[in-house]
């Protein structure tokens, strides 16, 4: 596809080391990466991702999607993921484009877009895929270029950051996308949820505190947390706690033990046990691995 080769060539020319590229376009990344890696464990936030070249594997809980050129992936949540790109090398890199979702943005055009498709409560799966359509492609290609002006960004970036989330809107994810944006949906209520268990992840909780939280029921509450995270509350949880203590001995340089607790693991080989089951080594090996490739450490 010539308009995926030109998005391709705008993205090497602009991100011309292996990384991540903070741009100075509002929530919008760049990435690069010139050879395989490992599973990556991150929490994504809600965002629309394209790979513009490679192919990727990425996992949440036990779904597993493949993820390359021809199709666009939406997380509507805060979800801990794995990311593991299976396709790169120096000739041909992997190459990706992010922008994360503003709800008020979400929300002010679905008012003023009436065309937009009747709003449909999903509880499914809060991450999937779908064909990237030339519309789409189109508008993410423009706002790329933009970084070549500086000076358009201000007023133009807002524009085009408009037509591509009114594509999504208008496109096969169109249920996830307006819910990030609807106070009272089961989404919003299930991410209100989220919200407190990345900011308390350290202590231990009850589902009852946590179903207030979230304004449902403790059982609608577990129901509908699972169908979009495919993961239970605790389980959520947990992956948070892990995230958090492998951060913060690569940053702060912490022992595992001290990490384990800063977390809210109150034993070491029980900390040791689940981190090893979720990053495929001991704290200490996994740490000093990443020391030695930091490029691992890349979010997904």
């Amino acid at each position: 596809m010539q308009t995926n080769a030109e998005l391709a060539r705008l993205i090497e020319r602009f991100v011309v080391e292996d990384g991540t590229l903070e741009t100075p376009i509002p929530r919008m990344k760049l990435m690069r990466l010139s050879h395989p890696t490992d599973p990556v464990h991150s929490v994504h936030d809600p965002a629309l991702g394209i790979i513009v070249q490679g192919r990727k594997r990425v996992i949440l809980a036990d779904r597993t999607l493949i993820y390359d050129p021809a199709h666009y992936l939406v997380a509507s949540l805060d979800l801990p993921i794995s990311g593991h790109v299976l396709e790169a090398s120096p000739e041909v890199p992997y190459l990706g484009f992010k922008l994360a979702l503003d709800p008020a943005s979400l929300s002010a055009i679905m008012m003023e877009a009436p065309v937009i498709p009747a709003a449909r409560e999903s509880t499914g799966p809060a991450l999937g895929l779908s064909a990237v359509t030339p519309e789409l492609l189109d508008a993410v290609i423009r706002m790329v270029r933009l970084l070549d002006t500086p000076g358009d960004i201000a007023v133009l970036a807002p524009l085009i950051e408009r037509e591509i989330l009114y594509r999504l809107l208008m496109g096969e994810q169109s249920a996830h996308v307006r819910q990030i944006a609807l106070a009272d949906s089961r989404l919003h209520q299930v991410n209100r949820a989220i919200g407190w268990i990345r900011r308390n992840y350290a202590r231990p909780f009850r589902i009852e505190t946590l179903a207030a939280e979230a304004r449902m029921s403790p059982s609608t509450l577990h129901q509908h947390f699972k169908a979009v995270t495919a993961m239970s509350p605790l389980q959520y949880q947990k992956q948070i706690r892990l995230q958090e203590a492998r951060t913060l001995m690569l940053s702060r340089g912490m022992d595992a033990a001290s990490a384990g607790h800063e977390v809210g693991y109150d034993s070491p080989s029980q900390f040791s046990r689940e981190y090893r089951r979720l990053f495929g080594a001991p704290p200490v090996q996994d740490a000093e691995r990443l020391r030695a490739e930091p490029g691992l450490a890349m979010g997904a």
